[in-house]
Formats: structure tokens, C-alpha cells, sequence
């Protein structure tokens, strides 16, 4: 299991993959996968047969899992990479572009 350097929350841009260029907050992690699921971003439909909790049916919209190395963190509108260091006894993650702790 590896590390992730994104959390729930975060701001995130697509770097590859159809979806290039969009941003969004990440709302869910599925660490398991080393997948996220990004606020409007790699949207799907899917057809729903009629159900008792949906009477009607129809097309439903919802965003899809993309992979966490398609995506990266966004501070301040600029994309960068992100490390993590020790400022006294509490464990920071910081920007590796502006050496800010996030």
C-alpha cells in the first residue's frame, strides 16, 4: 500500500487522460484502487430499469473512480507536487513548488 499525498477535499487537476485540464475537489478516495472520485470530473451515465425506490427509470449521472496518478494537487491555481516533512513534532505536508505547508 502506498502512501497517497492527496486527501478528501483536496483540489485536484486532471493531467492525463480524456478529461485533461479539468479541476475539481476530490470527494471520496478509494485507496484500495489508488482511485478518486473528482467533483465533475469523468462523468458516466448509466441506464436504470424501473425500481421501487425509482418508479421511472431513465439515465442517471454520476462521476466515475480515475486514477490517482492522472491527477495533481492545485495551490493557489498552479499545479505541484507534494512532500512531507517535520516542523517540530507534527508531520506537514508541504508544496513542492512554493515550500508552503499545506
Amino acid at each position: 500500500m502506498t502512501k497517497l499525498k492527496i486527501k478528501t477535499g483536496d483540489t485536484v487537476r486532471v493531467i492525463a487522460g480524456d478529461h485533461k485540464g479539468q479541476e475539481g475537489k476530490i470527494v471520496k478516495i478509494l485507496k484500495d484502487k489508488n482511485k478518486a472520485i473528482v467533483e465533475g470530473v469523468n462523468m458516466v451515465s448509466k441506464h436504470t430499469k424501473p425500481s421501487a425506490q425509482n418508479p421511472q427509470g431513465g439515465i442517471s449521472k454520476f462521476e466515475a473512480p480515475i486514477h490517482i496518478s492522472n491527477l495533481a494537487f492545485v495551490e493557489g491555481g498552479n499545479t505541484t507536487r507534494v512532500g512531507f516533512r517535520m516542523e517540530g513534532e507534527k508531520k506537514v505536508r508541504f508544496s513542492k513548488k512554493t515550500d508552503k505547508a499545506i
